[in-house]
């Protein structure tokens, strides 16, 4: 009798321990620990499925032509160096000294340069991916100084102009749509793709033949011109060799990116209609730290590189990633809000039910993900809130059997799923948004529990 009480007793703990607040709130905050494990799989889902986009548009912008950068156009000056070495000659058992000249050159950069292009931009897909690729259509204007030798300790009578060519480069020449050919005073040369440079893997250098005359020999400044078209993606950018560069871009794409060194001139780049954009750019060489003209090897002068990227504005996986940062918070609210109707409802929801309100919540991050990848985001969140509200509203209803406890519960979510919305379509004031919208869920629950015992 006396086992049997003991029995009794321990059971009536055990049952008051388990119904008591604290013990549930404990459970609660336990499961939605162990809902952060599936939530672990998604995050890895979602980071998986934005790598692929990253591969898929990769491929698309290699096959169609990658970033296109311009360096040039630059004249190369062969010019001679003497080198003298002391001999010993010993038939007639004496030194002697001998002579060698040997080549080396001079890269001059244009005093003035002008690059008008027209970037069109085209939409390409490869299964469910987007990416924007463009055809560029360039000109080149601009004009060459003659050189100050003297100031390079360099004898013009040691130039031989004969030699002298004309140099491009570019990043992009898979994408080179027709054979360029470089106008220099009033005669016209072709460019040729030259073997790779180990001084620059990332460029490609072409170069002209040989110019065969001096051509400054009527004037001290030597116009040039030329035309070059290229299928690219992603980015178009310039450095900016000339003592003067100018260059102006347009493009029928509405979400440039201007990027690099220097910014735009023009105040307004985007069109009224929201549709496309023009930028200009003007850069005098006090604005870069780096000379009209360089012996022997070309300096590395990509960081001073500008220009303008051409984004795809929607990303729905960042969107995606952004959202399922606030999985935990929308986990713990709701088990709150089930929580406080139980309270004050002193009606029974078993752990098990919690659990499985807990995992549609979860799956709602992969309907959010999967329905997304094939239609607007904006749309494919309404879709999946909408889905996970009536799925655990009418799980509700049934499991409390109560209509006012179904639309308190109806209500709360998508108020909940409303404030998530808000937040990651924000970005500036994102932070604001989100701490303004805790305060006042605080101050619901403080107010909700006030009567709580605990």
């Amino acid at each position: 009798m006396e086992t049997k009480n003991q029995n009794q007793h321990v059971f009536n703990s055990a049952k008051r321990i388990s119904n008591s607040t604290t013990f549930r709130m404990l459970v609660i905050g336990f499961l939605t620990l162990i809902l952060m494990i599936p939530m672990s799989f998604i995050n890895d889902l979602i980071t998986e499925r934005k790598h692929r986009k990253t591969d898929m548009i990769y491929q698309i912008n290699k096959d169609w032509g990658g970033d296109t950068g311009i360096y040039g156009v630059i004249l190369k000056i062969p010019y001679k160096t003497y080198v003298t070495r002391t001999y010993y000659d010993s038939h007639n058992k004496k030194h002697e000294e001998v002579t060698f000249d040997r080549y080396k050159y001079l890269y001059i950069f244009p005093d003035s340069m002008q690059l008008s292009g027209n970037l069109y931009a085209i939409p390409k897909h490869r299964g469910i991916f987007k990416t924007i690729v463009y055809k560029a259509q360039t000109r080149l204007t601009g004009q060459f100084a003659y050189p100050d030798f003297k100031s390079f300790n360099i004898d013009p009578s040691d130039v031989d102009w004969d030699k002298a060519t004309l140099l491009f480069k570019t990043t992009n020449n898979k994408g080179i749509l027709d054979r360029m050919k470089v106008k220099l005073g009033k005669r016209t040369y072709d460019f040729y793709l030259q073997g790779k440079d180990v001084d620059d893997v990332l460029y490609k250098k072409f170069e002209t033949k040989a110019l065969q005359k001096n051509p400054f020999s009527q004037s001290k400044y030597l116009s040039f011109e030329m035309n070059y078209n290229v299928k690219g993606s992603q980015s178009f950018y310039v450095i900016p060799l000339a003592s003067t560069t100018e260059v102006a871009l347009k493009s029928n794409w509405k979400d440039p990116k201007f990027t690099g060194y220097f910014l735009p001139d023009n105040d307004k780049k985007i069109s009224d209609d929201k549709k496309s954009f023009e930028a200009h750019w003007k850069i005098i060489d006090y604005q870069r730290p780096f000379q009209k003209a360089y012996k022997n090897v070309l300096p590395k002068i990509d960081e001073y590189a500008f220009g303008v990227e051409l984004l795809v504005m929607v990303d729905d996986y960042l969107k995606s990633e952004r959202s399922a940062k606030y999985a935990y918070l929308v986990i713990f609210l709701t088990f709150l809000i089930f929580f406080i109707i139980q309270y004050v409802g002193k009606v029974e929801i078993h752990f098990f039910n919690y659990f499985l309100i807990g995992m549609a919540l979860v799956i709602f991050y992969t309907l959010l993900v999967s329905v997304s990848e094939h239609i607007n985001f904006n749309v494919s969140y309404a879709i999946a809130s909408v889905a996970t509200v009536l799925l655990i509203g009418l799980y509700a209803g049934s499991i409390l059997n109560s209509k006012k406890f179904m639309g308190y519960i109806f209500s709360a979510l998508s108020v909940l799923y409303l404030y998530i919305f808000v937040i990651i379509q924000l970005e500036n004031y994102a932070l604001l948004a989100g701490s303004i919208g805790l305060f006042v869920i605080l101050a619901l629950i403080m107010y909700a529990s006030r009567k709580i015992k605990w």
